[in-house]
């Protein structure tokens, strides 16, 4: 299969440098991987316009018999930046460690180790190898924060950040002796700078453009504050809401609400209790005996549901943004991007997050990290951005792995 070529930005103790990575893909059988680079080096440059100037004139580098190269030396430079998703700052290891361990450092360390892994298999830098092998946290990371919970995780934490702390100048220095810029042509680099800096100055003038706009709209919030607030209604005013799950086979009614932003649904023990129809639904709820011992019935405002149910005065009311239709999706991944309706997308895995984090299960958010095809897919598809390239066919490996997270995600649903 074959994967994209990906500009990213490393964080080395000579500078921030934008190069290009091919994540594995497999071609005549084989797994491969590599880097812009030649033999032992590996070809970085200060910005994208250098690396534009480059991959257009170029005609000896590893990457030339990658399956998609033929597409690359004809990416205008914005398309050669990497984004936020690829940009792996090495040099900030120490100080992310020293944080506490919580989802967002654990996810970032994660993103690093892992493309630090990458260049130590492509570039065969066995001292790397050496300290990420010693310590049992770096090969830990994948799994998010459940590792790093409690005394033992504590422990192993506080072992990362030694191993950070007395060997990762090895890891620094290892992967910038890699390092070479390469030269460019002067006439050619002098185009691609003046595309560059267009770029930064049309950017520059969205976002006044966006400032202004968004002043603007905080004008028109003030005098809606004015006016009579709109009722929210009953589900609105207790903080739960009821939802409408649309599977390959069937639609399913359950409950669920957000406690300091982490989703709680109907259900117990990463089951969720789910019904064929609203008037089932609306049923168990009044009967109250089977839905005792969810995690529901820990929420302040459950009681008021259950009250206004025995009186017959509840209604279920599921409103769009809370209907979750996963069928079809799997097909359109299929076909690629274009295919894939994002707000169909966004709201399939908001839903599949939402459970999985809610049944402390780290999978989904494995699957959907940006160094995995799914998850470069689905945050191309969610968070369009012209400076990107897109994904390429065929796309058997994230319709692979997508169905597998809907497949889990089936299995956690219970009918009642």
């Amino acid at each position: 299969m074959a994967q994209d070529i990906i500009p990213i930005e490393l964080g080395l103790p000579q500078g921030d440098v934008v190069t290009l990575w091919a994540p594995r893909w497999r071609e005549d059988g084989e797994e491969w991987e590599a880097f812009l680079g030649d033999e032992d080096d590996l070809y970085a440059f200060p910005d994208a316009a250098h690396l534009a100037a480059f991959v257009r004139t170029s005609e000896q580098h590893d990457l030339l018999d990658h399956p998609a190269w033929d597409s690359v030396p004809a990416l205008n430079v914005p398309e050669l930046i990497p984004d936020d998703d690829h940009s792996y700052d090495l040099v900030g290891v120490p100080e992310l460690v020293a944080e506490e361990p919580d989802s967002w450092t654990i996810a970032e360390l994660a993103e690093i180790v892992g493309i630090v892994r990458s260049l130590a298999d492509v570039c065969e830098l066995d001292d790397v190898h050496e300290v990420l092998d010693a310590c049992e946290g770096f090969s830990l990371l994948e799994q998010g924060r459940l590792p790093f919970t409690g005394r033992e995780g504590e422990a192993l934490w506080n072992d990362l950040s030694k191993a950070v702390s007395e060997k990762w100048d090895i890891v620094l220095d290892a992967i910038d002796g890699l390092v070479t810029v390469p030269d460019v042509d002067a006439g050619l680099l002098e185009q691609t700078a003046e595309e560059l800096a267009a770029f930064h100055e049309e950017s520059a003038a969205a976002e006044v453009a966006q400032a202004e706009a968004l002043g603007t709209a905080g004008d028109e919030d003030d005098d809606e504050e004015e006016e009579e607030d709109v009722p929210v209604g009953f589900w609105g005013e207790v903080g739960i809401d009821p939802i409408k799950i649309i599977t390959a086979g069937a639609e399913y009614y359950t409950l669920r609400c957000y406690l300091d932003d982490k989703a709680v649904f109907l259900g117990s023990e990463g089951e969720i209790d789910v019904f064929n129809s609203e008037k089932a639904l609306l049923k168990a709820i009044a009967d109250g005996k089977e839905l005792v011992d969810t995690d529901l019935s820990e929420v302040s405002t459950w009681e008021e549901v259950l009250t206004k149910a025995t009186a017959g005065e509840l209604e279920i009311e599921v409103d769009a943004e809370n209907t979750y239709v996963l069928s079809g999706l799997d097909d359109d991944i299929a076909a690629g991007p274009e295919s894939i309706d994002p707000t169909q997308l966004e709201l399939a895995v908001e839903l599949i997050t939402d459970a999985a984090d809610w049944a402390e299960d780290d999978s989904v958010e494995s699957a959907l990290a940006a160094n995995e095809s799914l998850g470069w897919l689905v945050s191309f598809v969610l968070r369009p951005d012209p400076t990107r390239l897109e994904p390429s066919a065929p796309f058997d490996a994230e319709q692979g792995a997508w169905r597998k997270l809907v497949e889990t995600f089936e299995n956690r649903l219970t009918v009642v």
